[in-house]
């Protein structure tokens, strides 16, 4: 296992309470039938569980630990969804059978991890032939922005830095379709999707989110802690962050890689 680098801070819980399955899960949506058994792999706060409940029969949402899962549950119970289940489990051992779920899903979970493609292997696993194993990350080195403040730039350095520290792999969206051959998944359709941040309203949520996370999560610890950055450094990046939210041209595009693979279906 890696350690998680983002942590439950507020400003992190801020950003992921904001994803849906419309912003987050689209590639998939089309592919899901009321009837659909469907786990989902690293729920964090549950707010795309719950939207993916609305569309299948049910859901078992797992997390790394209790602490983690009461998130989920916490934002599940609050909507009313009743048909969402939760399991503390580890992606590269999950505690289900084989060909238990008609769908497995995992959103921003294998850049997190520290093998991905045992991870797609055992998703695969629990997925009934015919099923659907999907999986969407982002690709930190293909984030654009503009203005391109210099401290910004530094951001994206100190993240990549602390990340694969931990473990992780920031650029997973470009290897998402490796991956997944890796694992021995075969009919597989390798997509891309984008979160754009232009509005005013969306800087101030974004850039502000960041202002906020740089200083204040377990990343800014962590950086800290190792040398990586000093405090002041760590202040000047999230004045930076206000300055982008001040920008009138100011503009983000965050590139996500996506795959859908289709278990094959046993043959006689």
């Amino acid at each position: 296992m890696t350690v998680y680098t983002h942590g439950h801070h507020e400003s992190v819980l801020r950003s992921h309470r904001w994803r849906t399955a419309e912003n987050s899960a689209a590639y998939l949506l089309p592919h899901l039938g009321p009837g659909d058994s469907l786990l989902d792999v690293g729920a964090g706060p549950g707010t795309i569980s719950a939207d993916l409940a609305q569309r299948v029969g049910q859901v078992t949402a797992t997390e790394v630990g209790d602490n983690e899962l009461a998130l989920s549950r916490a934002t599940v119970h609050e909507r009313g969804v009743t048909n969402v289940e939760f399991a503390v489990a580890d992606v590269h051992n999950l505690s289900f059978p084989d060909d238990s779920f008609d769908v497995t899903h995992a959103h921003q979970v294998l850049q997190h991890v520290g093998d991905p493609v045992q991870a797609l292997r055992e998703m695969a696993r629990v997925t009934r032939p015919g099923g659907i194993v999907a999986a969407r990350d982002s690709d930190y080195h293909a984030f654009c922005w503009w203005p391109r403040l210099p401290e910004l730039d530094e951001w994206m350095r100190l993240y990549q830095a602390a990340a694969r520290a931990n473990g992780g792999e920031p650029d997973a969206g470009r290897r998402m379709l490796s991956w997944a051959r890796a694992a021995g998944l075969t009919e597989v359709t390798a997509s891309s999707s984008t979160w754009c941040f232009a509005t005013p309203e969306d800087r101030e949520w974004w850039g502000g989110m960041w202002s906020d996370r740089i200083l204040e999560s377990v990343m800014a610890q962590q950086l800290v802690d190792t040398g990586l950055a000093t405090s002041a450094e760590l202040r000047r990046i999230s004045a930076a962050w206000r300055a982008w939210v001040e920008a009138e041209d100011g503009w983000f595009s965050i590139l996500h890689g996506e795959i859908l693979c289709r278990k094959p279906a046993r043959t006689h």
